[in-house]
């Protein structure tokens, strides 16, 4: 039995057509997925990609507002590309801004802040221009503790919390060795 050779190429062109199809679908899907990806997170736990909002470009002296802001989230720049998070953030009573991270050595982006790090915060829909500081002092670092523990008392902050929450922290929960803190000052305060 013969094969016909005109039909064996319309099979390969028909195959060829259908691999070039599927291959521009899938690309497709990449860049729409990443696309709302890129507009839409930081979600829950997925980082995301740059934070968009209203830009102030007022000096932030006192940051008590942020306290009545459940989550926030936090755009660095990652060598070439921005990476945002949603994390808690808390004001002490004096308005200094900190920024939590539990088990930080654990995460992405903790070990990565240097000293004097730009970035951006946002609180209800407005971008920050920020400058984040990893605190080592012991009495900043229980500061900051105690102003988290209060403001994890709110049940609208308990609620965003990994897990949806559940009983907030005792007032005297012990401070953990692997949780870090930032302080965050405005950088058109300086």
């Amino acid at each position: 039995m013969k094969s016909d050779p005109g039909a064996a190429s319309q099979r390969s062109r028909a195959l060829k057509t259908i691999v070039i199809g599927f291959a521009a679908a899938l690309a497709l899907a990449v860049v729409a997925g990443g696309g709302v990806w890129a507009l839409t997170c930081p979600c829950e736990g997925t980082p995301g990609f740059v934070l968009r909002g209203d830009l102030t470009e007022d000096p932030v002296t006192d940051w008590s507002f942020a306290n009545d802001v459940p989550l926030c989230q936090i755009q660095i720049s990652m060598g070439w590309r921005p990476h945002s998070l949603n994390l808690n953030c808390m004001a002490s009573p004096d308005g200094e801004l900190f920024l939590s991270c539990s088990s930080a050595e654990q995460k992405y982006w903790c070990p990565r802040v240097q000293t004097d790090h730009q970035g951006r915060l946002r609180l209800d829909g407005t971008l920050y221009p920020v400058v984040l500081n990893r605190v080592t002092d012991p009495a900043i670092l229980d500061k900051a503790w105690t102003a988290r523990i209060r403001k994890l008392q709110k049940p609208e902050v308990q609620r965003v919390q990994p897990g949806g929450g559940g009983a907030p922290p005792p007032l005297d929960a012990a401070r953990p060795d692997t949780w870090w803190t930032f302080h965050v000052r405005s950088a058109q305060a300086e």
